[in-house]
């Protein structure tokens, strides 16, 4: 696999017009503010992680102009991500959060989900979406200053286990943050948790508190976001759990999962792999090889028949380059064509151009990926050069998982590396062989779900790590097949981390024999490594 660096060496649920109801959810809107402000003792102020957002539409279902809103949170530390709920992110039209400019919206659910129901409004009308994945997450292009996140948790509720909420009810501009205390008691038919809660200052929850958070006591950590109430008990609080939002940021945004739910708890991690390098023992002389097991042959076929299947196709891949932790430095959306694995780039939507490469980034220092998502499953599918082990087995999101392990030394002539520097006027590129090693995840059946890879590079650029994420692309009429998702990739220049991650998308098969065979429309139904 070939991955390439860049310098450049110039010379200079509730709503706050309307609450959803659901007679399956068994939601409905609470019915008046609580106004009471609160702090977390020891947090510093919870201002600075849940806050109001409001969308530049207009509502007039008030008497008097009103701006549309609900309430958000931080998802990490840095908070350039704002987690909501899926009927406020769609029932608004979101384009700036505190001033932020939002670049991105990723919804879990909506009318095409396989879950989806008709749910209410209470101003008429209705939607369809699965009241079980009631999430929304915002990507800013830059973090808002002076917020953060809180860590979540992903342990067993039990009943009767105390926590607040935290939430921004109410119409602008009368809004601020409130504090309820609640305990869990039990769980809903659709899979959301529910909360008994009590009044403050004798009122309950109002439109406008969806996409509040609900923390442990104890432990201040999120467990759910809040999306509801109940109808026959408006205080009973209903919220979408927290493994669910761990689910869904692994299938749409893995290196954040990665960050706020980490393997330790085995959730997906995008680039830390599961166990330690694998480096096979030396053997003297010129000896052979054992003939490799049963269960590395079977991953060498499927690795094999996961490249072959990867070689006619045409999808969208949204890049983003940044340094450090989370800092977004650029970003571009390309459409890859693969012709009998020969692939060509043009900008998305409109490009004319073909490019043979991934073109770099207006920036001083980047780095872009190569075709790992293929050659990565041809690696290890034909390079006898790979040394491959299976690890032992282990689980992801409860489903038990295979995991092996590979390594190459820089004679085995695997992995490369290539470093271009631009004189504006001129380009020079060098290219070296380095010793590589990584992890491959498989199900039961040994589907490849992921494959990493790590490069042990000397000189100023160094400590490369990438990993693609595979998932499957269910069309009706066609049988599954693997596809790549997502893909992260990053490398420390000097002593800065310079990073490139993506998501592959509007995926479409693409027959050389004919022409195009599938609409311009995203897939289906696409499901995640889970």
């Amino acid at each position: 696999m070939t991955s390439t660096t860049y310098r450049k060496l110039g010379f200079f649920l509730f709503w706050s017009s309307a609450m959803l109801t659901s007679a399956r959810a068994q939601v409905s809107p609470p019915n008046q503010l609580a106004a009471v402000s609160a702090k977390e003792d020891g947090e510093g102020d919870m201002r600075q992680t849940v806050f109001p957002i409001v969308t530049s539409r207009i509502n007039f279902s008030y008497l008097g102009l009103e701006l549309d809103s609900g309430t958000g949170f931080c998802l990490d530390t840095s908070c350039r991500y704002i987690g909501t709920n899926y009927h406020v992110a769609s029932l608004g039209h979101y384009r700036r959060i505190k001033n932020a400019e939002i670049v991105h919206s990723f919804l879990a659910t909506g009318p095409s989900d396989k879950d989806a129901a008709p749910t209410s409004m209470m101003t008429g009308g209705s939607m369809n979406f699965a009241l079980a994945r009631d999430l929304a997450i915002f990507e800013l292009r830059h973090p808002l200053k002076h917020h953060h996140g809180l860590a979540f948790s992903l342990n067993d509720m039990q009943i009767g286990q105390e926590v607040d909420i935290y939430t921004s009810p109410g119409r602008m501009p009368f809004r601020s943050l409130i504090k309820l205390s609640g305990a869990f008691s039990g769980r809903t038919t659709s899979g959301l948790f529910a909360f008994d809660y009590k009044p403050s200052g004798g009122r309950t929850l109002s439109p406008g508190a969806s996409g509040g958070i609900v923390v442990d006591r104890k432990t201040h950590q999120i467990v759910a976001i809040l999306c509801g109430v109940e109808i026959e008990n408006k205080l009973v609080a209903l919220a979408v759990p927290a493994s669910t939002l761990a689910t869904f940021l692994e299938a749409e945004i893995p290196f954040l999962a990665a960050k706020l739910f980490p393997a330790g708890n085995g959730k997906l991690h995008i680039l830390a792999d599961l166990y330690p390098k694998f480096v096979p023992a030396s053997r003297p002389g010129l000896q052979r090889r054992d003939p490799e097991p049963a269960e590395v042959v079977l991953l060498r076929q499927k690795a094999q028949s996961l490249a072959d299947s990867m070689k006619n196709y045409i999808a969208v891949q949204n890049f983003q380059w940044g340094s450090g932790e989370e800092k977004l430095l650029a970003e571009s959306a390309l459409e890859v064509q693969v012709t009998e694995g020969t692939q060509t780039f043009r900008a998305y939507p409109d490009g004319k151009k073909l490019l043979s490469d991934i073109p770099f980034p207006n920036l001083a220092d980047s780095m872009v990926p190569g075709g790992e998502w293929s050659e990565l499953p041809a690696m290890v599918g034909q390079d006898r050069g790979l040394n491959i082990h299976q690890a032992p087995n282990t689980a992801l999101n409860g489903r038990p998982i295979k995991v092996f392990q590979y390594w190459a030394s820089i004679e085995d002539n695997v992995c490369s590396w290539r470093t271009v520097d631009d004189f504006i006027f001129f380009s020079r590129s060098k290219s070296k062989t380095v010793a590589c090693y990584g992890e491959v995840w498989t199900d039961e059946d040994t589907n490849i779900l992921r494959i990493s890879e790590n490069d042990e590079l000397s000189g100023s650029w160094h400590d490369y790590r990438g990993a693609v994420n595979y998932g499957w692309l269910r069309n009706e009429g066609e049988p599954p097949r693997l596809i790549p998702v997502s893909f992260s990739t990053q490398v420390l220049h000097n002593k800065t981390v310079y990073w490139c991650r993506g998501l592959f998308t509007k995926y479409r098969r693409f027959d050389v024999r004919s022409r195009l065979i599938a609409s311009d429309s995203a897939p289906s139904s696409v499901s995640r490594p889970n």
